[in-house]
């Protein structure tokens, strides 16, 4: 059987909707699924979305990017005088969650140490995943926190020097449809802001989408 790499788009805490992607989807031992990032706030369950991509590694290789909301929450975790800006952007939502207002630690240790885990780029022969962005000319072990997890897709970057198809999430595309320029792939369609849900197969292009509330995308 062929291994696939799956790719999944920003989730922002639609647990429901992450349960019926990965239903569809259905990986199993051979599969790789890359998660985007963007796990947290805005949606109602950031707690349950956490605990689904940990224990995904139970059936596959699990490979978790990191996103700009991943970063502010900890920044916010490193220095109070962050938090105000993380729980204006959706944070006040992830707590609740959790069962709290405000309080962060109420957070699992087990959550906070997967969070502060998670990794900025992932690679294969052909493609690279990045949460946000790219520079054309700029090796990928260097890019920096305002290009790979903040800079929006104003404009489309010109192909990556490593020839490789960039993978990104990050910009809600909102017609709900994935921007594919051939070298580079944005599939945050949405999630958070009453889009889709969006996972993709790059190994051949089949594609899943599902509504906040997860029911498949027809």
């Amino acid at each position: 059987m062929r291994s696939r790499i799956i790719t999944i788009g920003d989730i922002h805490g639609h647990s429901a909707a992450l349960k019926s992607i990965l239903d569809l989807a259905s990986p199993g031992q051979e599969d790789t699924v890359v998660f985007l990032g963007d796990y947290i706030d805005r949606g109602p369950d950031s707690r349950g979305v956490i605990e689904q991509v940990i224990e995904l590694a139970d059936h596959c290789q699990v490979i978790s990017l990191l996103g700009n909301h991943e970063e502010m929450f900890l920044d916010a975790l490193a220095d109070g005088r962050y938090f105000r800006t993380w729980f204006e952007n959706g944070g006040g939502a992830a707590l609740k969650s959790y069962g709290t207002d405000r309080e962060v630690s109420k957070i699992p240790l087990g959550h906070i140490d997967f969070l502060s885990s998670l990794r900025r780029i992932y690679e294969t022969d052909s493609h690279f995943f990045i949460h946000a962005n790219y520079a054309p000319n700029w090796p990928l072990e260097q890019h920096d926190s305002n290009t790979a997890l903040w800079l929006p897709l104003v404009e489309i970057p010109g192909p990556h020097y490593s020839g490789k198809i960039a993978v990104v999430g990050h910009t809600p595309q909102s017609n709900g449809e994935i921007l594919d320029c051939g070298h580079l792939i944005c599939i945050d369609t949405g999630c958070g802001f009453g889009g889709f849900l969006t996972a993709l197969d790059v190994t051949d292009g089949q594609i899943w989408q599902v509504d906040e509330q997860g029911r498949a995308r027809t």
